[in-house]
């Protein structure tokens, strides 16, 4: 049985996506399905990145310089991936700088995978979200090179970011990457935020909505429910490092200066 087809319309594919294919043509038989891998991987038309996933070395092309695209092989780590964080603003091409590793939400445990010079990381979705079962909320199920795909909407991205900055870059990265944003629904941007229940990551959200009020067009109101969710006390923006900074009231946060006066714009 030729697999042509289905390496036409999947260049990247997992174990499960290719028992489907054959079962639809009347094989199911795993011997099978095993001797056609192991004849197209001694042919140098499919490399193996995990155990479980593949991706097509298209015909004519060479297995170790074939082009990959790293966003499908993150979202095809795991059945439930979401490509997320700093791999999101990547994917929307709103990414200050680009990076070689790639982040994906998932229920699953996954351990880190190193592919030629990338890296996948699994993050597990936020405790919070999956005792709500929300852990959909903001995900978008979009298409790329004809495979469906699925990745965090940019309203979630921006609270994700600045919740989970260890994922995101320097502060200097995620602001430069969310002001290159030219629209953010606010409403979904807000509802996320109160899912989260996180006082420290709803002051970081209204601290740089407040900043970016008039580019973003901010209402009074967004403002006026962050600051309602912000924490009693007063908090570092990333609680692990307490790096010094100046105390913005409104949201009891102590805020680097380099944040505060967003100094790195002042470079060329």
């Amino acid at each position: 049985m030729k697999l042509n087809e289905f390496f036409t319309r999947h260049p990247v594919f997992t174990l499960d996506e290719l028992d489907r294919f054959l079962t639809k043509r009347g094989t199911t038989n795993r011997i099978t399905r095993n001797s056609l891998l192991s004849y197209y991987r001694k042919r140098g038309r499919v490399v193996s990145v995990r155990r479980g996933l593949y991706i097509v070395v298209p015909a004519g092309s060479k297995p170790e310089s074939t082009p990959v695209d790293p966003f499908l092989l993150a979202a095809k780590m795991t059945p439930d991936a979401v490509l997320a964080y700093h791999t999101s603003l990547e994917f929307y091409g709103k990414a200050y700088s680009v990076y070689k590793r790639f982040f994906y939400l998932s229920n699953r445990n996954s351990i880190p995978v190193r592919f030629r010079n990338y890296e996948f990381q699994c993050v597990s979705n936020p405790r919070v979200l999956q005792e709500k079962g929300k852990e959909g909320f903001g995900v978008n199920e979009t298409e790329r090179s004809g495979v469906q795909i699925k990745v965090t909407a940019l309203e979630r991205t921006l609270v994700d970011v600045l919740n989970r900055p260890d994922l995101s870059g320097s502060w200097e990265e995620i602001w430069r990457s969310l002001e290159s944003v030219e629209f953010f629904d606010l409403d979904k941007v807000s509802a996320y935020t109160y899912l989260l229940e996180n006082a420290t990551t709803a002051a970081k959200v209204g601290l740089f909505l407040e900043q970016h009020r008039e580019s973003l067009v901010i209402e009074e109101k967004y403002l006026t429910q962050l600051e309602n969710l912000r924490p009693r006390q007063p908090h570092y923006m990333e609680r692990s490092k307490r790096k010094s900074g100046t105390l913005v009231s409104r949201w009891n946060l102590v805020v680097p200066g380099q944040v505060l006066e967003r100094s790195w714009s002042e470079i060329i």
